[in-house]
């Protein structure tokens, strides 16, 4: 089994060594889901599905703006068995833990538990899709980073949803076709079931707490190997590709500082997301206009952008200055980060212009410590770090508060270069060291069923 799973990897686009990882951990949850299942003999279904590195795209998604996106090579393998009942039964091998609940509308996921994930898809596919009734017996291993901004909790939700919606047949009912209709329709769909929004006819419910926008579910779905995908979100639009630059690597550096979207953390990530929705509905107040986003409310026009700039820097009688500035400096990171850094940096690529690339990166990440400040020390510290040893360009990505950095790095280097970047980061902050680590990747291939 285990190397004909690598052979279909490989054909998928990920590399030989990555494969046969990845068809180890397959292996492993096979076994564990024939322990737990008396149907596994009959049917077992199973999924690669990686996490993913945003490379430009700063808490822009869910104001309709743009990223820059490459699905990693690293992810979460996932063996399922349709059961004769409703129960669904999940081991996360890792942590040796299992949790069982009914595919039921009512059912109460636990906030902060990674729990939390697979009972809200549960819950929403029995409202959406009512009938579905099949449960599962699921096992799953990973080489994914937990929390550490490479979108773990999104590739969970993926895998999970996959598995059940192949034993319930979703893709075949009338409600699904009637609104899903591609990889990125359900990558909108599945970012809807996280924040809890509506999507078309499909009603929204309560979400894992978050309100996030659908990069992470897009890229997971639909990046390709090789290649960095530029998207546009609310609605989801592709909006081209560009390849990875040839002989480099991604080296990513997980502080040790977990991005988990719950607690403070989950606070400090919606703060930025409710800025931005703030000035949005300011501007149609102001303007009597029903812009779907953010994004469409500031290339409405030529002269938008000034005009919400001078909306926001309004002092009249009862504002608040301080909240009024706070605003305008998330439009404009929003703003460079969507319309100017992103489009301007895929050319850059395009052309093989990598000194181009990283002035732009370089900007994105200035634009998140002093505009978004969603940054902490360890993350500005990898991200200095990393360009002082050599990295074409580095950046931190996802959430922030947390997480990781990436940096682009000559392949022959990267090995030498992530054990140094590790062991001086581990100095500069020792309470990090046991939880800090280094990985490398290639831009990888999207969720498969293997």
């Amino acid at each position: 089994m285990i190397d004909a799973t690598a052979e279909r990897l490989t054909a998928a686009g990920l590399s030989a060594t990555e494969a046969a990882r990845k068809a180890a951990l397959m292996a492993r949850a096979d076994r564990a889901v024939q322990a737990m299942s008396d149907t596994a003999a009959l049917t077992r279904l199973a999924w690669f599905v990686p996490g993913r590195v945003e490379v430009l795209g700063k808490h822009t998604d869910y104001a309709g703006g743009r990223s820059l996106l490459m699905a990693v090579e690293q992810g979460i393998c996932l063996v399922a068995a349709p059961r004769r009942d409703s129960t669904i039964r999940i081991r996360a091998l890792d942590s040796d833990q299992e949790i069982s609940f009914q595919l039921d509308a009512c059912a109460e996921p636990v906030a902060g538990h990674w729990s939390n994930y697979p009972m809200t898809v549960a819950r929403r596919i029995a409202r959406n899709f009512p009938g579905a009734c099949t449960g599962a017996d699921i096992a799953f291993a990973g080489d994914l980073p937990v929390a550490a901004g490479m979108s773990s909790s999104s590739a969970l939700v993926v895998a999970v949803f996959l598995a059940l919606s192949q034993v319930n047949g979703l893709a075949e009912r009338a409600e699904y076709r009637a609104e899903i209709h591609s990889a990125q329709d359900l990558g909108a769909y599945l970012g809807s079931l996280e924040n809890g929004l509506t999507f078309g006819s499909l009603a929204g419910t309560s979400g894992v707490g978050t309100f996030g926008g659908s990069e992470d579910q897009t890229a997971i779905l639909c990046c390709r190997p090789g290649m960095l995908s530029r998207y546009s979100f609310c609605p989801v639009r592709a909006e081209g590709e560009v390849p990875f630059p040839a002989g480099h690597t991604m080296v990513i550096g997980v502080s040790g500082i977990t991005a988990e979207k719950a607690g403070a953390a989950r606070e400090a990530y919606n703060s930025a997301s409710l800025a931005a929705r703030a000035v949005w509905e300011r501007w149609r107040e102001l303007t009597g206009r029903d812009d779907e986003s953010l994004a469409a409310a500031a290339t409405s026009a030529p002269d938008a952008p000034d005009r919400i700039r001078v909306m926001l820097g309004g002092a009249g009688p009862g504002s608040d200055a301080a909240a009024n500035a706070r605003l305008l400096d998330r439009f404009n990171q929003f703003y460079e980060e969507s319309e100017v850094i992103i489009p301007r940096a895929a050319d850059a690529l395009r052309s093989g212009d990598l000194a181009a690339f990283a002035q732009l990166v370089e900007r994105s990440h200035a634009n998140a410590e002093v505009l978004l400040r969603n940054q902490v020390p360890e993350t500005m510290w990898l991200v200095r770090a990393a360009r002082a040893l050599g990295a074409v360009a580095a950046s931190a990505f996802g959430a922030g508060f947390g997480g990781s950095v990436w940096a682009l790095v000559p392949t022959p280097s990267a090995a030498e270069f992530g054990a140094h970047w590790l062991e001086r980061y581990q100095r500069a902050f020792p309470s990090r060291a046991p939880s800090a680590a280094v990985l490398a990747t290639q831009a990888g291939p999207a969720a498969l069923r293997v």
